[in-house]
């Protein structure tokens, strides 16, 4: 028998909650950084982000993503508990958050 309430419903959709965490965190975040970096007024403000941009420029910012979103996935593998779901969800959260506040950023500046 499955897990009933949220985490049984998020469960049943890790698949997708996996390709939005992608979509939102990887490309969203790094497409809106990228961008938002092109205008003079606009910095990275992160304190792991900024200075994979500063040592290895966009590259560094596409590493930095894709060891994050790696390391987040071999834990969701290895996570026993229907707990895991937490993993993706929050990757979309975050995602979700500083994509729409690097566009907030980029439009005000």
């Amino acid at each position: 028998m499955g897990e009933e309430g949220p985490v049984g419903w998020l469960s049943e959709r890790v698949g997708l909650l996996w390709v939005a965490a992608v979509l939102l965190y990887g490309v969203g975040d790094t497409v809106a950084t990228l961008v938002g970096l092109s205008t003079a007024s606009v910095a990275e403000g992160g304190p792991v982000a900024g200075p994979a941009l500063e040592a290895y420029g966009p590259a560094g910012l596409i590493g930095l993503k894709t060891v994050v979103i790696g390391g987040f996935f071999i834990v969701w593998r290895l996570a026993p508990t229907p707990g895991r779901v937490a993993l993706p969800l929050a990757l979309v959260v975050t995602g979700g958050t500083v994509t729409g506040w690097n566009l907030f950023v980029i439009g005000t500046s």
